[in-house]
């Protein structure tokens, strides 16, 4: 019985309140921050320009916006591939940077080309 009693007493101490309430604090901001919704942190997926064109990513593979299927160099948030014929700008380069989650800048490495800003998009709506 003295054990019982001299633990009740440990968790009423003053100093001992203030540790469980951190504790149960720092508990509450992991929860709110981890029921953010997930997000899609990689290059893969569908992209639209504005003039209708699109192309699909899915790791080293993309669909081209000429509809060609070809392999290119695939990281998280980079893509590169050389444009197949009998696309505009065959055998040019093309680089791809994803900006945020909604957002790729395509450049296609030829004298005067400016940079594109591709959207991701839902191709079966």
């Amino acid at each position: 019985m003295r054990a019982r009693a001299r633990g009740f007493r440990e968790w009423h101490n003053p100093k001992m309140i203030r540790i469980l309430r951190l504790i149960a604090a720092g508990c509450l901001i992991a929860a709110v921050l981890s029921a953010a919704p997930a997000t899609a942190d990689a290059i893969d997926g569908n992209w639209c320009a504005l003039d209708g064109r699109h192309f699909t990513i899915d790791g080293p593979a993309i669909t081209t916006p000429g509809g060609v299927h070809v392999t290119g160099n695939y990281r998280r948030h980079y893509f590169a591939y050389t444009v197949p014929k009998p696309e505009p700008n065959a055998g040019a380069a093309v680089l791809m940077t994803l900006v945020n989650e909604e957002t790729v800048h395509l450049k296609v490495d030829v004298p005067g080309a400016e940079t594109e800003i591709w959207r991701r998009c839902d191709l079966t709506s």
